[in-house]
């Protein structure tokens, strides 16, 4: 993985639990996909909360210097999208996760499930 992936899967991740991300897991899919290397999935609430991650991600990369590559959804706010190019996020309310279910397409793939702590405990070790 290179350094820019890295950087961007771990700013992700740490907008979307500053916001309070529900089900937050990344799906390792360097060994199975060539055309991305992680899907970030999260679980919003509400349209509202759904909209919150969104705008966290979108903006919190763009203050990196990260923009997105391609944003959909954001309208309709079920499923919102967020490309990198390596690292897709997907945001969605929990009806469209459980009906779509990315987690069962992609089994085979190792996936991590992300909690506070452990973004806190990893911050701690890399000051």
């Amino acid at each position: 993985m290179s350094d820019t992936t890295e950087i961007v899967r771990s700013a992700c991740i740490e907008q979307l639990l500053s916001r309070k991300a529900e089900d937050l897991i990344a799906i390792d899919l360097r060994q199975t996909a060539d055309f991305v290397d992680y899907f970030i999935i999260c679980t919003g609430t509400s349209d509202v909360h759904v909209r919150a991650l969104a705008d966290a991600v979108i903006e919190g990369l763009k203050a990196e210097g990260q923009p997105p590559y391609q944003v959909e959804g954001y309208d309709i706010r079920k499923w919102v999208l967020i490309d990198f190019f390596d690292i897709v996020v997907h945001i969605f309310q929990r009806e469209s996760r459980q009906f779509y279910g990315l987690e069962r397409l992609w089994r085979d793939a190792p996936i991590e499930h992300i909690e506070d702590d452990v973004v806190m405990d990893n911050l701690i070790r890399d000051p």
